[in-house]
């Protein structure tokens, strides 16, 4: 794989797992040092020895995307060590499912705090060196709740449905900088959470889909990949669908 990104500092949220181990993984492959940030420094120790097999600098950060005070102190800390963040990816994100006249305060609170409030929190925290240097890439993951809705998710689909918006609200701001601000939107994707699905709730959610599986974390990683490189770099305030033909 080549070094697509070599030179590069990218700081991805949610990192230790899933969707965000399989971006780490693949970015370090391309030559991007990586600042791996979870809740707990342990959790990211893994995907930083993954990493760090490719030749890459890692780093990993406690921190919790829906406080203000954290981020600033994981940014910061990111920037003392490297000196620079060339690409933000929003991964990190929560869910809270009922039923609307069931959904609880806090459950709405909570997934609006991570999955929207994150968001804002992490690109406000990277932006200023960017704006200084006057480059950057910010991708956000959405999901195919935020274009289409889902029944037992209004919470988490008005979060995603908020980080579409903010997207395009951002990228028009930063654009005069070479700063582009991209999200995308997956759909079913092979997780912990599926692994507990039986058979036949797979397939039902495989017959929704017309490529006929559900997507990977590689899956996702190589379009974030695209859209934090140079291929992408008139590309700018754009939702990506990366669900294999769900929501069209």
């Amino acid at each position: 794989m080549g070094k697509r990104h070599e030179g590069k500092v990218s700081l991805i949220t949610g990192a230790s797992r899933g969707i965000g181990r399989a971006i780490a993984e693949r970015l370090a492959a391309e030559g991007s040092d990586v600042v791996l940030a979870a809740r707990t420094e342990a959790a990211c120790e893994p995907v930083a020895e993954a990493a760090a097999a490719h030749g890459v600098r890692t780093m990993n950060l406690a921190l919790d995307v829906g406080d203000a005070d954290s981020v600033k102190a994981g940014v910061k800390a990111a920037l003392d060590e490297f000196g620079q963040v060339d690409h933000l990816i929003n991964n990190a994100g929560i869910t809270r499912d009922d039923l609307l006249l069931r959904l609880k305060d806090d459950a709405w609170d909570a997934v609006l705090k991570t999955d929207l409030t994150g968001v804002f929190l992490c690109s406000r925290a990277v932006l200023r060196s960017m704006l200084r240097r006057r480059q950057g890439r910010i991708v956000s993951i959405s999901s195919v709740v935020g274009l289409m809705g889902n029944a037992g998710q209004t919470n988490y689909a008005a979060a995603k449905a908020g980080v579409h918006g903010f997207t395009k609200a951002l990228a028009r701001e930063v654009a005069s900088r070479s700063i582009t601000v991209n999200a995308i939107a997956p759909g079913y994707v092979e997780s912990d959470m599926t692994d507990g699905l039986t058979d036949d709730i797979k397939q039902q959610l495989q017959e929704q889909i017309p490529l006929g599986r559900m997507g990977s974390g590689e899956d996702i990683a190589g379009v974030v990949s695209f859209l934090l490189s140079d291929d992408a770099a008139y590309m700018t305030g754009q939702v990506l669908s990366v669900d294999g033909g769900m929501y069209m």
